[in-house]
């Protein structure tokens, strides 16, 4: 019996410093996607809840988990047994201490994981602290993994989430326009040097000083491409996959099988 599930990837513009209204962008979404079809997974950008260029705005608009973001769409999600993964500033106990952050809402309207986001670049070290754990799920038709924007950048992050399970890799990111020829590079990459999927939702629009390029795609094992909204508007992309694909291509290619972990010491030495 084949493996099964249905994945919208959407191409969003939020809409800087205006949560609600990027909320209520998202609701609407949900409901369109699974009204046209039943879905198991709605895959939304990074920092999809806030917009990115945040600056210190990030501290007014962060969020605990759970709370009034994600309890919004856990009714979203209930209401159409789907999962959904979206992104936001997720703040600690203590105000100071950020995130930029994934939350996973499940079919049953449970926060199923959150996960902070480990490779941060250039200006978002000074406005976020970076994660050191990655995050999978387990979902009643198998595992995926969760990363955020250039987290995309290091094999390592992909790798170590297959190792955890995944057969699937979830991407939330604001890929910019300087960076275009390298967003697919890297997503096929990854599918195809862990024999997977990766499902990659990325936004559209622009901030004051960064250009958004869309192109949300999902890649399978063999680098083959499903679905892909290459134009840089707003809307999603929806196809069906079978995980029982990533098995077929793993036994034959035996990418994990035959790994040699002893000659790969230099990966983790610090620079």
């Amino acid at each position: 019996m084949p493996r099964e599930i249905t994945v919208a990837l959407v191409q969003m513009e939020p809409e800087l410093a205006n949560p609600e209204e990027n909320l209520r962008k998202m609701g609407d979404f949900v409901e369109r996607i699974c009204t046209e079809q039943p879905t198991e997974l709605i895959v939304f950008p990074e920092l999809s809840y806030t917009g990115n260029e945040l600056g210190l705005r990030a501290t007014d608009l962060a969020e605990r988990v759970p709370g009034h973001a994600s309890n919004y769409l856990a009714k979203r999600a209930r209401d159409f047994n789907t999962y959904i993964v979206f992104g936001m500033v997720i703040k600690e106990k203590v105000e100071s201490i950020l995130y930029n952050g994934a939350v996973c809402i499940g079919p049953e309207g449970d926060v199923v994981t959150e996960y902070r986001k480990v490779h941060l670049l250039g200006e978002e070290r000074q406005v976020y602290r970076n994660g050191f754990r990655f995050s999978t799920v387990e979902a009643e038709w198998g595992r995926f993994g969760l990363m955020i924007g250039t987290d995309l950048a290091f094999p390592e992050a992909a790798r170590s989430l297959t190792l955890d399970g995944s057969e699937l890799i979830v991407v939330s990111a604001n890929w910019d326009e300087q960076l275009a020829d390298s967003w697919r590079a890297h997503i096929i990459s990854r599918a195809c040097e862990n024999a997977l999927f990766v499902a990659a939702a990325n936004r559209v629009g622009e901030e004051p000083t960064r250009r958004f390029i869309g192109d949300s795609i999902l890649s399978g094992p063999m680098g083959e491409t499903y679905t892909v909204l290459d134009e840089a508007i707003e809307g999603y992309a929806v196809a069906t996959i079978d995980l029982d694909r990533v098995r077929q291509v793993r036994e034959d290619r035996q990418l994990i099988q035959f790994r040699e972990p002893i000659a790969y010491r230099a990966i983790v030495r610090k620079y």
